[in-house]
């Protein structure tokens, strides 16, 4: 029977099979349903195997056929176990939309990140799948970061990863002559068991808990994340030409006499980008220009496979973590001013309708006239500022350019239905023993904003330009939201009269809905709470080397090409469009690159997820350092959560805190889960998302990171 005959058949029987009007039948009665001749009956059981080993199909004990479960028949379930620090965990499976619950009965002395077979349980109590830990593969976890305390023959620490329950026993001699109150690195010789705890022996000693650094330097060492380049390495960047030389230059284009300047924050060091407008006629000419990182890491270096390894640059709150030395990274990949520098540029002409009619991706040499500042853009462009203008008086007519391009692009994804999540964000200002002093809000103005949409463009122009070469390549994707979330998302947004337009029958939304409710909500008391369930309800953006298209940007073509300096899918396709330029894409380098290409996606994305943990973890635990100096102080917030255990306020600083349920008082509290709500059993009294409280700062716990909040008194009185 040819392919595609069996493909409409296989198709044909789901559908049959999920009609609600389906009574089950047998081969027979499906044969002669379908009308399939006595000759093909052999391909009708072959195309029923398939589809119950695909989990399309299930079939009785008499041998009906109905429904699948979307399970595979003998199916080895396999997963990474997250732990959570009240006993219970999860398993991540590969391909399946769900996590497994597991019940504190059915970890069976699985710790954290393990990779686990397990057995779905007989009785399904909860909306989750459930199931226990039938075997430990592969231990994940074999380092752990804490606090030491000491007793009188042994010692023990306690982890400051919360998903790690148990603390870890360690035999006095095996102590490196730590003592009570030290960081320590500990190594686990024993994982325990229903009886007996995990057992380690000390490696590293950070330091005290209240030396400065100790307590970010703790996050580092938890996360892995390497701090120092090995010599090899540091050779390698040093051996560098600190200047472009005469062979650098030949063969690109000289674009050295063209207008151009970098536009970053005041204190950045790695500038891997530079920009320049001009106008002819009724369109704009665009170059967006790139470090050109491939030129001095090379494949396979030293260099490279550290870069590869760490994936990304970190941005902690107290220092940078670069992916590249400094040598190059502040050095000569950096498109310092004034000085020669080597390129990717990514030239465009852009109509007045933000269409890229005309472009070029071409190596060059440049030269940038001015290293600008956010600040300085937006005191030109928004304040007017006399002084600046005046200081930049050659480059104040692009820069207006600039803000008109910069304005037709965002109207142009406006439209097509790109979700801009426009959050407050906040930087923290630390004193030189690493205190927190203040928490200043991070805006985005006009500058920020040109920057933004020229990236975004040069990226999306990339992408696209590779996908229809049909090369080998790495994109940025971003999928649809689970229709249970979008779903869960309308019925709570319904309470503040809003709603959101879901296919019928597909359960699937286009991202013009979730713009059209950001601009909804815009300016409203709810903005922030209901932007920040939307974002939620979405999935993480991650690094494929299928093209799938980004929801989130509601583009179908979408990569990161302009910053190879700190994120390494950006270095790594640079190589490829410079293999490409230069004709040196060959069957045998095609071959290549379908080979490293999955795991270098697949890499980057768990470097990306870590360094996200580790940039949150440090943020939480200087938001707690912050609020140890203001304990008994009164501020109004916004209650931006409600689980079983409590309600999270979020303070107009960005600071978030919890109150116990057990701390409301004056009612006996519970959870309502439909209508994310508290209620009092008594009173009737409710706490809803959203609702602005007055709380009092009543604790922090600076080990667990975590704040504790009550109601302020008057607010209880009422």
């Amino acid at each position: 029977m040819e392919q595609k005959t069996q493909e409409r058949r296989k198709k044909l029987i789901c559908e049959l099979v999920e009609d609600e009007l389906y009574v089950p039948m047998k081969e027979k009665e499906l044969a002669i349903f379908m009308q399939v001749k006595p000759e093909e009956r052999a391909e009708l059981k072959q195309i029923l195997d398939e589809l119950l080993a695909e989990g399309k199909l299930q079939i009785t004990k008499r041998g009906k056929y109905l429904k699948g479960d979307g399970k595979k028949q003998d199916e080895e379930l396999i997963g990474t176990f997250i732990s959570n620090s009240r006993g219970f965990g999860f398993v991540e499976i590969e391909g399946r939309e769900q996590d497994l619950f597991i019940p504190e009965s059915g970890v069976n002395g699985a710790f954290h990140k393990d990779t686990v077979r397990v057995e779905l349980l007989k009785e399904q109590r909860g909306k989750r799948p459930e199931a226990k830990v039938v075997a430990i593969l592969e231990h994940a976890v074999n380092r752990v970061v804490g606090t030491f305390e000491k007793s009188k023959n042994f010692g023990f620490v306690i982890p400051d990863n919360d998903k790690l329950s148990s603390d870890i026993f360690v035999p006095i001699e095996r102590s490196k002559g730590a003592v009570n109150g030290h960081k320590v690195v500990v190594e686990l010789t024993d994982y325990g068991d229903e009886k007996h705890k995990p057992e380690g022996k000390v490696i590293e000693i950070i330091g005290h808990i209240n030396d400065p650094g100790v307590d970010i330097m703790s996050i580092v060492k938890g996360f892995e994340l390497p701090t120092e380049f090995g010599e090899k390495v540091l050779n390698q960047a040093e051996r560098m030409n600190k200047e472009v030389s005469e062979s650098d230059r030949e063969g690109r284009r000289d674009l050295r006499d063209v207008m151009m300047v970098t536009i970053d924050g005041e204190d950045a060091k790695d500038l891997d980008d530079a920009v320049n407008v001009c106008k002819v006629g009724e369109n704009y000419h665009l170059g967006v220009h790139i470090a050109d990182v491939t030129n001095y890491v090379q494949e396979n270096s030293a260099l490279d496979r550290e870069a590869l390894n760490r994936g990304t640059s970190v941005y902690l709150v107290d220092r940078v973590i670069p992916m590249l030395p400094h040598a190059l990274s502040n050095g000569i990949c950096s498109l310092n001013q004034g000085v020669d520098r080597l390129a990717l540029s990514c030239l465009m002409t852009i109509n007045q309708k933000g269409e890229v009619t005309d472009y070029e991706i071409v190596e060059s040499v440049i030269n940038v006239n001015r290293r600008m500042s956010y600040t300085e853009v937006k005191k030109i462009l928004e304040d007017e500022d006399k002084e600046t203008i005046a200081a930049c008086e050659e480059l104040v007519p692009m820069f207006k350019l600039m803000q008109e391009l910069s304005g037709i692009l965002r109207e142009k994804r406006k439209k097509r239905g790109s979700v801009d999540f426009d959050f407050p964000e906040n930087k923290m200002i630390l004193d030189e023993a690493g205190v927190p002093l203040e928490i200043k809000p991070y805006e985005r103005n006009t500058a920020t904003k040109i920057i933004e949409d020229f990236m975004l463009l040069a990226n999306e122009t990339v992408a696209q330009h590779f996908y229809w070469m049909e090369m080998p390549f790495v994109y940025r994707t971003h999928d649809m939201p689970d229709p249970e979330k979008i779903l869960k998302l309308g019925t709570f947004i319904n309470n503040f009269g809003y709603f959101i337009k879901i296919k019928t029958g597909e359960n699937e939304i286009h991202p013009k809905e979730i713009q059209k409710l950001l601009g909804k909500i815009e300016g409203t008391a709810e903005e922030a709470l209901i932007a920040r369930l939307t974002l939620r309800s979405m999935k993480q953006a991650k690094y494929t080397v299928n093209c799938t298209g980004h929801f989130g940007l509601a583009c179908q073509y979408y990569c990161h090409f302009t910053s190879p300096i700190r994120r390494y899918p950006d270095l790594q396709i640079h190589r490829i469009i410079k293999e490409q330029i230069r004709g040196r894409m060959k069957e045998e380098r095609m071959e290549h690159y379908k080979a490293i290409l999955p795991e270098v996606a697949k890499h980057s994305s768990e470097m990306e997820r870590r360094a996200d943990e580790a940039e949150r973890e440090t943020e939480k635990l200087k938001k707690a350092q912050y609020m140890e100096s203001r304990i008994g102080n009164i501020y109004e917030g916004v209650i931006s959560g409600i689980t079983a255990w409590g309600i999270y306020v979020e303070l107009p600083n960005t600071v978030e805190g919890m109150i116990h349920v057990s701390r409301l008082t004056g009612d006996y509290y519970y959870y309502r889960e439909e209508t994310y709500e508290m209620v009092g059993r008594d009173t009737g009294r409710c706490f809803k998302l959203g609702q602005k409280v007055r709380i009092m700062v009543d604790d922090v716990d600076r080990l667990s990171k975590s704040i504790d909040f009550l109601l302020a008194y008057d607010e209880e009185e009422e």
